[in-house]
């Protein structure tokens, strides 16, 4: 019988097992070193990236851990202020969730949307198509309005750049949510070089862009952000 040679050898190669007498003839064996380590790596390295994905994606403290709205790190970093003067106002009784800062030509298009979204959401809204009444002095009710309202938000449009042009009542509301660190600017129709060709003291804030994201998701954004 053929002894192996393996004490003396090695058999640290293939061709030194094929020269040894006793197990040449053992072609179908297959040693564990000869199988794909692979397979081991693989295994675990597919879960591992998978859940690194998922964490990756940034999400500010006031979303709940069930939200699927995404946010990028400049919106973080814009609402972050507005949300903290939120929390600062949570405890003052009989305020608006939301003061919608629109240009009259709006009222029924794009404010209107905006301001029917949020209501499905529960966000209450002081919108001047409803709480303004017929003989009333509009200027007086914004500003109790803008008082009594969480945070301001402007809808920024061809119109409303117009309106802020020409100093009407849109200029005026401006004005007051300008000297408060609660508004939330939303850029519909236009782009925010355009707002700052007209108000540099606005263009200068960042805010939420239609072009980026559909007004849903800016609804569900703001919806976000005012609920305690």
């Amino acid at each position: 019988m053929a002894r192996c040679t393996a004490p003396v050898n090695g058999h640290r190669t293939a061709s030194a097992r094929a020269n040894c007498p006793a197990c040449s003839s053992r072609g179908s064996y297959r040693s564990y070193s000869s199988y794909p380590s692979s397979s081991y790596s693989s295994y675990g390295g597919s879960s591992n990236s998978s859940s690194g994905s998922s964490s990756s994606r940034p999400r500010p403290s006031w979303s709940s851990p069930g939200s699927s709205v995404v946010y990028t790190p400049a919106e973080i970093r814009t609402l972050t202020p507005v949300r903290k003067n939120v929390e600062k106002r949570a405890s003052k009784p009989d305020l608006r969730d939301v003061f919608l800062c629109h240009a009259w030509d709006d009222r029924k298009g794009i404010a209107k949307e905006l301001h029917d979204l949020l209501e499905a959401k529960g966000v209450s809204v002081w919108f001047s198509e409803k709480d303004v009444l017929l003989g009333s002095n509009l200027m007086r009710e914004i500003d109790k309005g803008l008082a009594k309202s969480r945070i301001g938000i402007v809808m920024v449009t061809p119109s409303f750049l117009k309106r802020i042009a020409g100093e009407g009542v849109a200029d005026k509301e401006l004005s007051a949510l300008l000297s408060t660190d609660l508004l939330v600017p939303i850029v519909h129709d236009t782009t925010y070089e355009d707002l700052r060709d007209v108000s540099p003291l606005l263009g200068s804030r960042s805010g939420l862009d239609t072009a980026e994201d559909p007004i849903g998701n800016v609804a569900s954004k703001l919806a976000e952000l005012v609920a305690l």
